[in-house]
C-alpha cells in the first residue's frame, strides 16, 4: 500500500529461507522470485520458504520481521516466535485475534485474488500449486482464508466467504484433522 514494495519486485531466496521446515515450494538459495509469485505460493501452498522470503525482504530478516509482526499484535493476545507459524513455546494466539487479523488482512481487496486460488503453477508450470484450503473450491462464497497445521496447534483454519453482501470469518483452531477442520468452518458459516 505504501508503494515500498511492487508485486513485480524481484526477491532471492536466502540459505535461511530455502532450508526452513514444514510445507513449502523448495526454493533454492539464489533462485529468485517476484513477490507476487512468493504471495501465490504463501496464500496457496502455504510454504514456509515463500514466507521467510517474502519476511527477509520486507524487514532485512525473519527476526526483524517477527519484531514487527509483535509490534501489530502488542494490542491482541498474541505472540509470534517465526513469520511461518510452526511450534515454539512462545508462539501463540487465539480464536479472536486470528479473526481480528483476518478481518484487517481482508480490507485489501487484492488479497482474494491469491487465496481464492484453487489451483495454479510457479516457474513456468513446472511447480503446481493446491491450495491447502478446501473450501474455497467447495464451499460457494469462499474468499479465503488460510489454513495452518503443526502437531502442537493441530489442524487449523481461518475460513472467510461473502454471500449476498455479507463477509464471514470462522476460526477453528486445534481440530484432530483436516476434515474436521472444514467441517467446523462450514457449520460456523
Amino acid at each position: 500500500e505504501s508503494g515500498k514494495i511492487g508485486l513485480q519486485d524481484t526477491v532471492t531466496c536466502s540459505e535461511v529461507a530455502a532450508g526452513f521446515g514444514g510445507s513449502q515450494i523448495w526454493l533454492k538459495p539464489g533462485e529468485e522470485m517476484t513477490v507476487e509469485e512468493l504471495l501465490k505460493a504463501v496464500a496457496v501452498q502455504s510454504a514456509n520458504d515463500a514466507t521467510v522470503c517474502l519476511a527477509e525482504y520486507v524487514a532485512g530478516s525473519e527476526t526483524a520481521f517477527v519484531q514487527q509482526m509483535n509490534q501489530k499484535a502488542a494490542e491482541l493476545h498474541s505472540h509470534f516466535a517465526c513469520c511461518a507459524g510452526l511450534d515454539h513455546e512462545d508462539h501463540y494466539s487465539t480464536a479472536r485475534d486470528i479473526a481480528l487479523m483476518s478481518r484487517a488482512l481482508l480490507q485489501y481487496p487484492g488479497i482474494t485474488e491469491y487465496t481464492t486460488i484453487w489451483m495454479d503453477t510457479l516457474r513456468g508450470g513446472a511447480t503446481s500449486l493446491v491450495n491447502t484450503n478446501r473450501l474455497v473450491r467447495f464451499y460457494q462464497g469462499a474468499t479465503g482464508l488460510k489454513t495452518g497445521t503443526t502437531n502442537g496447534a493441530g489442524c487449523c483454519l481461518s475460513a472467510s466467504a461473502t454471500r449476498d453482501g455479507l463477509g464471514l470469518i470462522a476460526v477453528v483452531l486445534g481440530a484432530a484433522n483436516s476434515n474436521d477442520r472444514f467441517a467446523a468452518a462450514r457449520a460456523l458459516l
